[in-house]
């Protein structure tokens, strides 16, 4: 099946306004690490769109890729909704009307009357950066790992059935063809596939509500205080009065968003000081904490919630191992799926059970380190030529594209062995499989 065709016009170029600054899954970072771009939370672009990551160690000696498995979040996208732009701008042009705006209000107000006109139709879509980050990711794939990906290797893709997921989906096929187009590729995006794609975990969501008032409180301590009102609007008392505390997070939604486009102006550092953008992030980092970390505040039950998922990984590896064809599994989907894997996974600190919130910032638990746009996990196996024996089976994780550290005793490097992991995971995540 050939895409390049079809989706030829998503090859689109032109650099980011931004840039996007990698941290090395290894690397500790803390609160005052985070730069602006980072401090988007989920929002934060695929770090390596315009630049390769880093080398990845061989493997030991005698072994050689034959499978690889996939979870993917889709690339970078348009707002959900219109919400955020609307807002913004019913704030901003109450400004205009009563003559308040300073000229960087003026400015701002002006570049998101452009972004609400230019999103008119496409909420949620996936944007030209977006396709670009799958593209590359692919290629990527393809040409580090030529013995899975050949002629005749059995590649099989499915997606969420939601667009932005589908076309991540065919722009990360179209990476893989551009450097072997002939390989075999199966693609579907299904409902009978969201019990392991996409799973709802109601027992979970039941968990993750009795922490509510301790998120609650957390925001109450780190409110934004609304100093950068006054570099929106020329007279203080009218922005207290009239704007009050109603702009902040929808402005701040619609400016950080624009890295995920090539033509949007980047104006959050004129907007907001890198303390204030710092103090939005906690908050958001706090709900997606609560979605898949691990804390008592959660019963400890938030990490299992793609159970499922892990079960669909671990069952594909069994056939992969009997099979004598090298073979692909790919499935694009959204943060709160690639989330919770990490973290039942053990994947770096992910899984690090974390009670107070106050301490997530600064033990590393940041959440664009595992879910910006176009999030993926790698699982990449290798065994000696010729060998079906599961003991002779080795993997290692690759976490947006370097390698990552796991819960067992590594072979050499970030090669573990895959028994040990099949007996930890399978054990780990029993009581929380279900039924399709």
């Amino acid at each position: 099946m050939k895409f390049s065709t079809l989706f030829k016009t998503l090859l689109l170029s032109g650099m980011m306004t931004g840039s996007c600054i990698p941290a090395s899954a290894a690397e500790k970072v803390t609160m005052a690490d985070i730069d602006f771009h980072q401090a988007g939370g989920n929002y934060y672009c695929y770090p390596w769109l315009h630049k390769d990551p880093p080398a990845q160690t061989p493997a030991p000696k005698g072994y050689v890729p034959f499978h690889l498995e996939h979870s993917g979040r889709h690339g970078s996208r348009w707002l959900i909704g219109y919400h955020h732009y609307d807002r913004s701008l019913e704030l901003l042009e109450k400004g205009e009307r009563n003559g308040k705006l300073t000229p960087l209000g003026k400015k701002v107000l002006e570049t998101v009357r452009k972004i609400r006109k230019d999103a008119d139709g496409r909420e949620g879509e996936l944007s030209d950066n977006g396709a670009l980050q799958h593209q590359g990711i692919g290629k990527r794939m393809a040409k580090n790992y030529p013995t899975i990906f050949t002629d005749s290797t059995n590649l099989d893709a499915r997606a969420t059935n939601v667009i932005r997921s589908i076309l991540s989906m065919f722009n990360g096929l179209n990476g893989i063809q551009s450097v072997v187009p002939a390989i075999n590729i199966k693609t579907d995006a299904s409902n009978a596939d969201m019990w392991y794609m996409n799973h709802n975990d109601e027992e979970a969501w039941k968990a993750r509500s009795k922490a509510q008032d301790e998120e609650w409180k957390f925001y109450g301590r780190h409110k934004n205080k609304g100093a950068y009102l006054n570099r929106l609007f020329n007279d203080p008392q009218f922005a207290k009065d009239s704007i009050g505390d109603h702009l902040f997070n929808h402005l701040y939604s619609v400016l950080v968003n624009t890295q995920s486009h090539s033509d949007q102006p980047w104006l959050v550092e004129e907007v907001f000081t890198i303390d204030e953008a710092r103090e939005r992030w906690s908050e958001r980092n706090i709900a997606w904490f609560l979605n898949a970390g691990n804390s008592k505040l959660t019963d400890n039950r938030m990490p299992f919630v793609q159970s499922n998922l892990l079960q669909d990984i671990i069952a594909c590896v069994d056939t992969a191992i009997n099979s004598n064809v090298p073979s692909v599994n790919l499935r694009y989907s959204h943060d709160t799926v690639v989330l919770p894997l990490a973290s039942v996974m053990e994947l770096n600190n992910v899984f690090e059970e974390i009670n107070d919130f106050e301490e997530l910032g600064e033990k590393g638990w940041h959440d664009y380190r595992v879910v910006p746009m176009a999030a993926n996990i790698q699982i990449v196996f290798y065994r000696k030529p010729g060998s079906h024996d599961i003991n002779d089976v080795l993997f290692k994780v690759l976490l947006n594209e370097q390698e990552a550290t796991l819960p067992f005793k590594a072979v050499t490097g970030p090669y573990y062995r895959w028994k040990d992991a099949k007996e930890y995971y399978s054990k780990k995540i029993a009581p929380y499989v279900s039924k399709k």
